[in-house]
Formats: C-alpha cells, structure tokens, sequence
C-alpha cells in the first residue's frame, strides 16, 4: 500500500468525523436559547442529545454488519446523507416535538460513522502508525466537537441566532456529503471492502454461516471468547458518561458556577475541544511509542482530578477557565490508545462490528449523561454535578486495571 492511498482515506475519513461530530454535539451550545424558545426545561433540553444518542445506539451494530459484509465507503456516505438531512430538519424545528424528531434522524445519521470509519483505518494502515492514524481522526473528531460552539457564538453574536448556526452546519455537511460521493470512488476495493473480502476468504461454506443469525451467532461466540473487547466496551460507556458530561455543561459550570457570562463560557468550552483536539494528536505519538495502558491511567487520573477540583467550586474565576479549558484533554489523550486496544483485539473480519460495539458504550453513555447530569443540576448543583463526573472518571480508571491484565496476558 502507498503513502497516497492511505493519506486520502485518513483525509476522507477525518473529513467525515468533522462534520458527524458536529451533528451529534449541535444541541448542546444552544441550550439557553432552545429552552428559552421552546418553554421546556434543561433536563428536556438536554434529552435532546440522550435522543440523538440513543438512535446512534440503535444503529451501530447494524450498521456495523452491513460495513463488514458488502462496504465500508457505503456506511460512509449513508450515515453523511441521512445525518444532513437531520440537521436541515432541525435548523427549521417550529416546535420541540419537531426538535426532537429531528434529532432521532441526526442519530440515525451519526450511527454509521464509526463502523465506517475505523475499518477504513484499519484496512489502509499498519500497526507501526496505527495509533497516529487514530489520533488523526479523534483530532478531526475534536474540531468537530467545537465547530458548533463557534458557529453558535458566532451566529448569536452578530444577531442571527440558533436556526441560522444549525443551518450553517448543514451546509457545511451538504458541501462534503457531495465531495464525498465523488470522492469514495478512488478509494481501492481491498480498502473499502476488506471486511467483505476477508469474510470471503474465510468463508468455511457452512449453511449456517450464510445464514444472518449464523453470523450474528458466530459474532456472539467470537466475544464470549474475547473478554477484552467487552471490558473495553464498558470502557467506553463510562468514558462516554464523563465526557459527554463534560461537553454538554462545561459552559454551564462557568456560568453558573463561577459567574462567567455565557457568551464568554461558550468560547471557553471551543478553547477546551481544540485544546484536547492538539493534545490527542500527540497521544496517538505517545502511544505508539510507549504503548496505550499508559496513556489510559495517565488520562484518567488526570480527569478525575480536575473534574473534582473545579466541582467544588472554591477556584478563582482564571483558574477555573483554565481548569476547564484542559477538561476535554485529559480524555483525548488516551483516546488513540483507546482505539488502537480495540483494533488489536479484533478480528479482520469483525472490525466493523466491534467498533460499532464499543460506539454502542460512546453512544449509550451520550444517553445517559445529558439528561441525568442535568437533572442533578437543577436538583443539587451544578458543582454536585462535576463531582459525579468525577466519580464515574474514577471507575474508568479501575476499569483500565483489568484491562491491563488481559493485554499483557
């Protein structure tokens, strides 16, 4: 494999996770105005992104199947094509029942881009820079987190509101869904359909194999005998929980926790996802060198950390920006490592799958986490609220004991 050819699949790839991860995290900056317009409370706002989260639940191990079995580039532009249509539909919601809907079309969407992306990264690349090309795509990722944050900011700031920012980000979307198209077409079949080819390979011409429960049966034995891939899997979710915690009401500590006006806490929480965007860029260097269970307790332990301190609320206000600003880094760090565990754990023809099983953790804890933590906020506190995170940043780190056992063995 050249160079050129697996350069212009990590592009493609990190194009993609640009534009989904700003679809998934569209809600969360206009939160003050979507409760203000729709008369709704914060908890029933931030169900809006526990709905998107559960639609991309919904479609992953799907999804994951049909990326494996015919083509990974058809996930690809399926899950740009249905998540833009999404986003359209939101930036014209009359009412939040429409919002809400809108955003089980975005899940809907959202849900294809991990069983397409990874083994995409996994076909066109090698051990030696996988973790490199992991930490390309969450860096990509990352930006994608913060572009609605900026555009949100941007949009309010010169009078033109939330429609017009959540439009923007569809156009964006539109633009690339197009490129894409045109764009998948160069890439090599043995890249885009490496799933389906090494099933073929593999093909043992059993009657039940050919059949869609013999698979999914035979995907249920191959995880039985893998433990490693679940615990990483439940890995995931809890990292989901605290993250998701984490973007969805960093903006709200600062405000209402610390007295920083919200215009002002939106452009903190930008300045957070870019900052942690740099540091994942070399998290995937570091673990390609040191290895990932490094950078796992490395991470988490500085997570738990900080997200104590700034929940008990007694920082001065510069402190406490900068303690938010590097929130999202502390996870970002290890999510190469994160990515390159589950990589190796995995077999050729099930790549798909159990990505799309460790999204099903991501989505499941975006669930969770929106409208649970903003219930604890109106109820406790939104300091209560970050000491939770922390708590559940914590069971991350115990989780990453086990896994450390299970790799060296």
């Amino acid at each position: 494999m050249t160079r050129r050819p697996v350069q212009f699949v990590i592009g493609l790839v990190a194009g993609s996770h640009v534009v989904n991860h700003a679809y998934m995290l569209l809600f969360a900056p206009a939160f003050p105005l979507l409760r203000a317009e729709f008369g709704v409370s914060l908890a029933a706002v931030g169900l809006s992104l526990g709905v998107v989260n559960m639609a991309v639940t919904a479609g992953q191990l799907p999804l994951g199947y049909v990326s494996d079995t015919y083509s990974h580039t058809a996930v690809l532009v399926g899950s740009l094509v249905v998540g833009t249509v999404g986003c359209v539909l939101a930036a014209i919601a009359p009412t939040y029942e429409w919002l809400i809907a809108s955003a089980v079309v975005i899940g809907l969407g959202v849900s294809g881009h991990h069983p397409a992306h990874y083994p995409l990264i996994a076909a066109a690349t090698t051990d030696e820079y996988r973790s490199r090309a992991y930490s390309i795509h969450g860096f990509a990722g990352a930006l994608g987190l913060a572009l609605p944050f900026a555009v949100v900011s941007a949009a309010v700031a010169i009078g033109l509101g939330w429609r017009a920012a959540v439009a923007a980000v569809a156009a964006l979307g539109l633009v690339y869904t197009l490129l894409t198209v045109l764009a998948v077409r160069r890439i090599p079949r043995s890249i885009s359909h490496a799933g389906a080819d090494a099933r073929a390979a593999d093909e043992t011409g059993s009657s039940d194999e050919e059949t869609l429960s013999g698979r999914l049966g035979s995907y249920g034995r191959t995880l039985v005998s893998s433990p490693l891939v679940l615990l990483l899997t439940a890995l995931w979710f809890v990292n989901s929980v605290s993250i998701w915690g984490i973007r969805t009401y960093a903006a709200t500590l600062l405000d209402l926790g610390y007295g920083l006006s919200a215009g002002a806490a939106n452009t903190v929480v930008t300045a957070m996802l870019v900052i942690g965007a740099v540091v994942l860029l070399g998290g995937g260097y570091l673990a390609d060198r040191v290895g990932p269970m490094a950078m796992l307790f490395v991470g988490y332990s500085a997570l738990v950390a900080l997200t104590t301190v700034v929940g008990i609320g007694r920082l001065p206000m510069l402190a406490a920006v900068a303690a938010v600003s590097l929130l999202a880094a502390t996870v970002d760090l290890s999510r190469p490592a994160r990515a390159t565990l589950t990589d190796m754990a995995s077999q050729r023809t099930d790549v798909g799958k159990n990505f799309a099983l460790i999204t099903l953790g991501i989505s499941a804890g975006g669930v969770v986490a929106p409208p649970v933590f903003g219930y604890v906020i109106e109820t406790v506190g939104v300091g209560a609220a970050f000491v939770a995170i922390a708590a559940v940043a914590a069971s991350a780190l115990g989780l990453s004991v086990p896994i450390a056992r299970l790799r060296s063995a």
